[in-house]
């Protein structure tokens, strides 16, 4: 998902009632699960979008 930075990915999952998304990124070491949300929209909100960014900021800061 260029949207939130590189590496970073879209899995979906369909539930029997909601469709899941985890936001996740491939380092070399590691793989980072930055978010878990029910997507109910065709777009992913923005909020969720300013919650990756920040998280992996604070990642590649620590």
């Amino acid at each position: 998902m260029p949207s939130i930075g590189e590496r970073c990915h879209e899995l979906r999952i369909r539930d029997a009632e909601k469709n899941w998304r985890i936001i996740y990124r491939i380092d070399d070491d590691a793989i980072l699960i930055v978010e878990v949300f029910n997507k109910s929209t065709r777009t992913t909100p923005k909020n969720v979008i300013d919650i990756c960014r920040k998280r992996l900021s604070k990642y590649d800061t620590d």
